[in-house]
């Protein structure tokens, strides 16, 4: 009988994704509690601020800088979890990484994380503090791999400003830069 007949494209494939479905169904969730969290724990603390920042719904003075070309409005943001979304996918506490930073509490009241492996993307996180209030976020992350290169400074600083300054260089297309800045009002 022809239709049972497969050829082994079709068993390879099935065979394959089986497998592959199998495998991901016997992982355990991994999970990221507070109490697991080496560092500081950005994603809470954005998620944190998105909450408030929706609520509040206060306008902003955004002005957006590609290339030397700028355009400067006053707007409503109507998704703050994807405006602040680099912010929070700059978190560090990983699994994978609990020993990949040094970790420097200035006398200042600056806490400093800096990345001990030049292939993580989060290079460096400086937070200034007054007690336990986060006064200011600095972050530098870097990617390089064949096809691109990508430097980002994200600054923020709490109920005042927050900036993405970004420079990309993709192969065969050439090189952007990125400036986005964000006055609260």
């Amino acid at each position: 009988m022809y239709w049972c007949k497969l050829n082994n494209y079709r068993v390879a494939l099935i065979a394959t994704l089986t497998f592959t479905f199998c495998l991901s169904a016997c992982q355990p969730d991994l999970k990221e509690t507070g109490s697991d969290m080496k560092y500081f724990d950005l994603k809470a603390y954005f998620k944190a601020k998105v909450s408030k920042l929706s609520t509040q719904n206060r306008p902003v003075l955004k002005t957006v800088t590609h290339n030397g070309v700028t355009e400067t409005k006053t707007i409503s943001i109507n998704n703050w979890e994807r405006e602040l979304n680099m912010f929070s996918e700059s978190d560090i506490n990983k699994p994978a990484w609990k020993d990949s930073y040094s970790v420097q509490n200035t006398a200042g009241g600056s806490l400093i994380y800096i990345a001990k492996d030049p292939e993580l993307q989060t290079r460096e996180i400086i937070i200034n503090k007054d007690k336990d209030k986060v006064k200011s976020i600095l972050i530098f992350n870097h990617t390089k791999n064949i096809l691109y290169e990508t430097n980002e400074k994200l600054t923020y600083v709490p109920d005042s400003v927050y900036r993405i300054e970004k420079s990309q260089h993709v192969k065969l297309m050439g090189s952007n830069q990125y400036d986005i800045k964000g006055i609260f009002n």
